[in-house]
């Protein structure tokens, strides 16, 4: 075998371990550097024991054969990388009787005469098979010489515990590819996608849900980069490694709204942990999630899903305003709120913004009404140093802050006509000047607008540009006031009272009482004035039951004011006992089997406190 600048292929791509095939594929299994160096310290240990100027061990690759570690000696003519074919080398008979050969002197063996090792001057061998703990032959352990050597009892003992300790080695290796082989069996079988990357993003395993899920074909995929594999980021502005590969990274849960190679929105659960090696050191990334898709909707269309995306409710009108954030997840479309102050417009912003592709970006809200109109553009655009009175810095405006994110715009009405021609601008080409700059910006920002009046009417009557308005009520979404779906009430002080429990204002709850004067309240302050109420109850009651005196005095007078109804006449203490009995003691479940609404089931209570 000649002198070879052949690469050492003892090592493996990641991608390679973490496609295997059905059955495990040893030939191109990754060896650590650690023990290549103990090979390379086996082997120059043998030949100065042996006194040989060869000692190798042998890497089989049928039909041939490569020297995987020589040696280190001036007079050895083996280097590793070296390859020849098997035919007629002594290694060949070890390797096909898997047995000890030894060759004294092969010039008196005329079955040696074709032997290319004869013809670099090496006429004795002694050689061993190197196995994996299945029976396959991995290669060969073996030492040559130039002069004939019959090779002493204590040195072929020493090659035994040499090729035994190589061995143990290999079954290590073994294990370590056997463990992952199982693990990707298991992987693949789980109903979850799994992607996992290293810190170059280059893809090193896509088990077979995650091809189910998202359309594309883990061949089509693997070792290619996740941002050009998929058309960009996976996971949108969330993506950790948008600037390059961060030094670690801890897990991180969020949902996911992406488009499936075919073009199919798919709302996903997505779980990121990161990946360190035995060192500790960060390699990469593994993602799990699951497809969330059908079982929402199926919630909403059930009426089912009593809160989504951090707002609560599951009114008919709520679980379709879940539908529309829900669609919009997968564009950017420009969106414009209306509602009643209270009702939770910026909370539907930000829930608009977390849902799609910007969620990890910047959400920046900006209020409209309760910025001084001379420094409203300043505000939005920013502004260079000495543009005006008081500019003694460069700033950036609401708009550069949100590039990449969302910028909503509550009480959109309030912008003047000349900030609102701006806008319009921004909204056509992506750019702008700073007041008082001459240099353009060219921002990526999706708009979300909102206010509590009719936007149509305001561009009627002259207070809004029309243009405009086509420009930002793309897709608009009416939020309900809290007295049109006031069955939501029990929920939302449900949700208001476990936030003061965790802010450490616990109480038992409400009497009856009280929430049938919650129930039949106006709230003309909405969801907010519901809050504050709850707030001002929990403090009064210091720690019991919330009875009507600790409520808002406004609750309490307009209960004082509304004319004595009496009990429904719809309903009698027996029947609503029995409704209550056959649901369990579930007030919503036994209003509609009472074919009445929760606030008259309430009421009723109040004034029949023994019906329970």
């Amino acid at each position: 075998m000649k002198k070879s600048s052949h690469k050492d292929s003892s090592s493996g791509s990641a991608s390679e371990i973490f496609s295997l095939g059905s059955q495990i594929d040893k030939k191109n299994i990754e060896i650590a550097d650690e023990i290549v160096d103990t090979w390379q310290s086996i082997v120059d240990t043998v030949a100065e024991i042996v006194n040989v100027p060869s000692a190798l061990i042998m890497k089989v690759d049928d039909p041939y054969i490569e020297v995987f570690r020589a040696s280190e000696s001036s007079n050895n003519p083996y280097e590793a990388g070296a390859r020849e074919h098997l035919a007629r080398l002594y290694c060949e008979r070890v390797i096909k009787t898997r047995k000890k050969l030894l060759v004294p002197n092969a010039l008196k063996n005329k079955k040696w005469n074709k032997n290319p090792d004869i013809k670099l001057g090496m006429i004795s061998y002694l050689g061993f098979p190197l196995l994996w703990p299945d029976g396959e032959v991995f290669g060969t352990i073996c030492v040559l010489d130039s002069k004939e050597n019959k090779y002493e009892k204590r040195y072929e003992k020493l090659m035994v515990r040499f090729k035994e300790l190589v061995e143990a080695h290999l079954a290590l290796l073994y294990k370590n590819l056997a463990d992952r082989k199982g693990l990707e069996n298991i992987l693949n079988n789980l109903t979850e996608g799994i992607i996992a990357h290293d810190k170059k993003r280059q893809i090193l395993f896509f088990n077979r849900a995650a091809e189910q899920i998202t359309g594309y074909v883990r061949e089509d995929v693997l070792g290619r980069d996740c941002h050009e594999a998929f058309g960009g980021p996976f996971c949108g502005s969330r993506c950790s490694f948008l600037n390059g590969s961060p030094d670690s990274l801890d897990q991180a849960y969020y949902p996911l709204n992406i488009l499936t190679r075919e073009g199919e929105p798919r709302r996903l659960e997505m779980t990121v942990t990161g990946r360190t090696d035995d060192a500790g050191r960060f390699i990469g990334v593994i993602a799990s999630f699951r497809d969330v898709t059908d079982l929402i909707g199926l919630k909403i269309q059930l009426g089912d899903l009593e809160s989504f995306a951090g707002i609560v409710g599951r009114d008919p009108k709520m679980l379709q305003v879940y539908r529309e954030i829900r669609d919009l997840g997968t564009n950017d479309y420009p969106v414009h709120i209306f509602g009643e102050t209270g009702t939770g417009k910026e909370l539907v912003a930000y829930a608009i913004h977390n849902e799609s592709r910007r969620g990890g970006g910047a959400f920046v809200p900006v209020n409209c009404a309760a910025l001084p109109e001379g420094t409203l553009e300043s505000e939005l655009f920013g502004h260079v140093k000495g543009a005006f009175t008081g500019a003694v810095r460069d700033k950036k405006g609401r708009f550069e802050l949100a590039n990449g994110g969302t910028l909503f715009l509550d009480e959109v009405t309030d912008l003047p006509k000349a900030v609102q021609a701006k806008l319009l601008r921004v909204l056509q080409d992506g750019a702008f000047e700073p007041v008082g700059g001459e240099k353009t910006i060219s921002v990526d920002v999706r708009l979300i607008s909102a206010t509590n009046q009719d936007l149509k009417r305001e561009v009627e009557r002259g207070n809004f540009r029309e243009d405009l308005y086509y420009r930002i009520n793309v897709v608009p979404i009416n939020l309900p006031p809290l007295r049109k779906r006031k069955n939501d009430i029990p929920l939302l002080l449900e949700h208001f009272l476990d936030k003061a429990a965790k802010e450490g204002q616990a109480t038992p709850g409400l009497t009856k009482e009280a929430l049938a004067i919650m129930m039949d309240y106006a709230w003309p302050g909405n969801v907010r004035e519901l809050h504050s109420a709850i707030r001002f109850a929990v403090v009064k009651c210091r720690g019991r039951i919330i009875q009507p005196d600790d409520l808002p005095l406004e609750l309490r007078k307009s209960q004082k004011e509304r004319p004595s109804r009496g009990p429904s006449k719809k309903l009698d203490p027996q029947s609503v006992q029995a409704a209550l009995d056959q649901s369990g003691g579930n007030k919503a479940k036994a209003a509609r089997m009472l074919n009445v609404g929760r606030a008259t089931l309430y009421r009723f209570l109040a004034d029949f406190p023994d019906v329970s």
